[in-house]
């Protein structure tokens, strides 16, 4: 007779157990971390001596950007990377955003391809809250690989 107890399944990771890393260096104050995603276009064909359906072929990858996000601090890095860039000094970065487990243990590395920030905003200030202070770095790249998902 077969067993009915279930498999083991193992707990999914947390989304608050991150880091980012650039040129070796762990930035790990960031708050939020969204658009890590791959999709490719499906490209539509039909021949006259094809049957009435269209066929779908493989097309070019797309990336989306990666939004991060962090509180103002005294650390204007990510402003000087824009500022790089607006000044036309060409400026990619390979950049790894890494997921730990409960224990500080990495278990999944994103690595994205020449990364460079298409779009820097500062803090919405109002006088009235007390929100901390919110900076934003949208980056464009040219691929994500991964060299660790365990």
């Amino acid at each position: 007779m077969p067993s009915t107890k279930a498999p083991h399944k193992p707990d999914p990771y947390y989304g608050y157990n991150f880091y980012v890393e650039w040129n070796g260096i762990i930035h790990a104050g960031f708050r939020e971390c969204t658009g890590l995603n791959s999709s490719q276009t499906a490209t539509e064909y039909r021949e006259g001596t094809d049957p009435l359906t269209k066929r779908k072929l493989i097309g070019l990858n797309n990336y989306g950007n990666i939004t991060l996000k962090r509180g103002i601090t005294n650390n204007d890095e990510l402003w000087q990377w824009r500022q790089n860039l607006m000044k036309g000094t060409a400026d990619r970065r390979e950049i790894s955003i890494v997921l730990l487990d409960t224990t500080g243990i990495e278990k999944i590395r994103w690595n994205l391809t020449n990364c460079w920030p298409v779009t820097w905003s500062g803090a919405d200030l109002n006088a009235t809250s007390d929100e901390v202070a919110i900076e934003t770095l949208e980056l464009a790249h040219e691929g994500i690989t991964v060299d660790k998902w365990s």
